[in-house]
């Protein structure tokens, strides 16, 4: 099937990427000739697994190409739009200026017949909005939201946990959902999920996604807090809930928070739609799932500071981590370096590694030293952070080798996902978040 997408960033290119990779003939479309011009000679403008291998293989296959014009997007049967829904400058509420652009630029090119799947995480609403729009043309809005983790996101494309498409009531809806299951006919016949919805579901299924998941980190960094006042471990506490397969022991792991470009702008943009609904009091408790996120982040340097006797002035800091989350280079709201930031802010010889997100952290935060070399930045340091659960530091960091390298063996994981019997065998000072 030929498919156009609308919108090149993140989701945009591992989409047309999975595309391309079961069968589909796929043309990108973006404003932005940079990108494009990164695209289509097979580079990725972004670190995610795969996505590069993938994205030469469909290049070279000629399934895969990539365009400024959007005129090319004519005779694809399948138009999916996934551009970005930034938080506003002046608010909570989700910026949907570059998803009305899209909808405008695409809207001239449709045919009677296509299919136009949004993809964006959009506030609830605004696929009914557009759909009179699309129709006029004599095409079907259907709205088929993503539910991509960053560093397995080409894998969360192409095998799916579900696949959900909102679509109108009337015959064209029976016939836009059969077209999405034709697009994503592997998926379906090896059994995944395809629920069709309304289009107000569709859109809900997103953000409730990200708000449930939101709450479940919140709720055991809420624990941690309680841990750190009353001696228990917040470790051991997830540990035994998580038995109960109500609850799950995944994304109950005490730290600094979440951070990326998904999760706190998309659970405060669905606060400001509930209030925009009257229903504000209805999700009024994610107003307290971000403040207790962004308060982990205060108790990360807390520690820090108490780690080093009151003081971080003139005092070498190693930070392992700048990205938000590993496999990933994205550094949107992320807490290992906002952490990084406020220590640096508070006098101290802030030096900042990761894998892969140096570039990108770099230019958002020039007044932090970068060495890309684990080791280089641990030589010297009176204590070393951990922010980024990369295996790099988690699992490959020997507790004894690091040892030879700092001046002060002291340690504070805003992960909890070092050994810390390990760590303090091997003489290390251990402050966990939520441990004794």
């Amino acid at each position: 099937m030929r498919l156009s997408v609308i919108g090149c960033g993140y989701l945009g290119a591992v989409h047309a990427a999975a595309m391309a990779h079961i069968g589909h003939d796929v043309i990108g479309v973006d404003v932005d000739d940079s990108k494009i011009e990164v695209l289509s000679r097979g580079d990725a403008p972004l670190f995610e697994p795969r996505l590069k291998e993938m994205l030469q293989a469909g290049i070279a296959s000629g399934n895969l190409r990539f365009t400024t014009d959007i005129s090319n997007a004519r005779g694809a049967a399948v138009h999916f739009v996934g551009v970005g829904t930034p938080q506003r400058a002046d608010g909570y509420a989700a910026d949907l200026t570059y998803v009305d652009a899209a909808f405008d630029a695409l809207v001239p090119h449709l045919s009677p017949g296509d299919v136009v799947a949004g993809k964006s995480t959009v506030p609830v609403g605004t696929a009914t909005r557009l759909a009179p729009t699309v129709s006029s043309t004599g095409a079907t809005l259907v709205w088929n939201p993503e539910f991509l983790r960053e560093g397995w996101a080409v894998q969360d494309t192409i095998d799916p946990d579900r696949l959900v498409v909102g679509v109108p009531t009337d015959l064209s809806g029976e016939r836009a959902a059969d077209v999405l299951r034709e697009v994503y006919h592997p998926a379906v016949a090896l059994g995944t999920p395809f629920l069709v919805t309304d289009y107000a579901t569709a859109e809900l299924v997103k953000v409730a996604a990200n708000a449930f998941l939101a709450t479940k980190i919140s709720f055991i960094n809420a624990m941690a807090e309680i841990a750190e006042v009353t001696g228990a471990d917040v470790t051991q506490l997830a540990d035994a809930i998580g038995h109960d397969v109500r609850i799950g022991r995944r994304f109950l792991g005490a730290g600094i928070g979440f951070g990326g470009g998904c999760l706190p702008k998309d659970i405060r943009a669905f606060a400001a739609r509930a209030e925009e609904l009257g229903r504000g009091e209805s999700v009024a408790f994610l107003r307290e799932v971000d403040a207790i996120n962004l308060r982990r982040r205060d108790r990360a340097v807390d520690l820090v500071i108490a780690a080093l006797g009151g003081s971080v002035f003139k005092k070498n800091v190693t930070v392992l981590g700048a990205a938000f989350k590993p496999h990933s280079d994205d550094v949107r709201d992320s807490p290992a370096l906002d952490v990084a930031v406020r220590l640096r802010g508070l006098g101290a010889w802030v030096t900042v590694t990761d894998p892969q997100a140096i570039a990108n952290a770099e230019r958002l935060h020039p007044q932090l030293d970068f060495v890309a070399d684990r080791d280089e930045a641990l030589r010297g340091a009176d204590v070393v952070v951990v922010v980024t659960e990369w295996d790099e530091y988690r699992r490959d960091l020997a507790p004894e080798h690091a040892a030879s390298l700092v001046s002060s063996p002291v340690i504070v994981d805003g992960r909890n996902c070092l050994d810390a019997s390990a760590w303090r065998a091997a003489g290390w000072t251990y402050h966990g978040m939520g441990r004794p």
